[in-house]
């Protein structure tokens, strides 16, 4: 994991379990990759439109919280897939630009763009002939 980044979930083991509350919250799992210009998380979100999202950055921490609605009526044979409230933090670095971090959600996969500051990203040295 980049060093610009920290999850407190993945730390105590606890990624992908209920959380003990007085109401089951899921925390869903993320992917995170670097690349020259920014990281990006991919979140599975299946079920979640982007209404039942909120998305807050604050005191350098990323906080992802939602809620997945009930598909179906009648009685459930199986449940594999958790439904109801979801929560992931993350605590991001000051490498992160925070000003220009973005959100977009396709086919279910919330995909969370943290472009690098300035200072950080690889640049070329130019060399004189002296």
């Amino acid at each position: 994991m980049s060093p610009t980044m920290t999850t407190p979930e993945k730390q105590s083991g606890e990624n992908g379990s209920p959380e003990t509350t007085y109401q089951s919250t899921f925390i869903p799992r993320f992917d995170i990759w670097e690349g020259e210009e920014e990281l990006l998380l991919y979140g599975d979100l299946p079920g979640v439109s982007v209404d039942d999202l909120d998305i807050r950055f604050e005191n350098r921490e990323l906080s992802i919280r939602g809620k997945v609605q009930p598909r179906h009526e009648g009685e459930r044979l199986l449940d594999e897939y958790g439904i109801g409230d979801f929560h992931r933090t993350f605590t991001v670095g000051e490498a992160i630009d925070a000003e220009k971090i973005s959100a977009e959600m396709k086919q279910g996969v919330l995909v969370l763009h943290l472009p690098k500051s300035e200072k950080l990203k690889p640049r070329r040295i130019k060399v004189k002939a002296i």
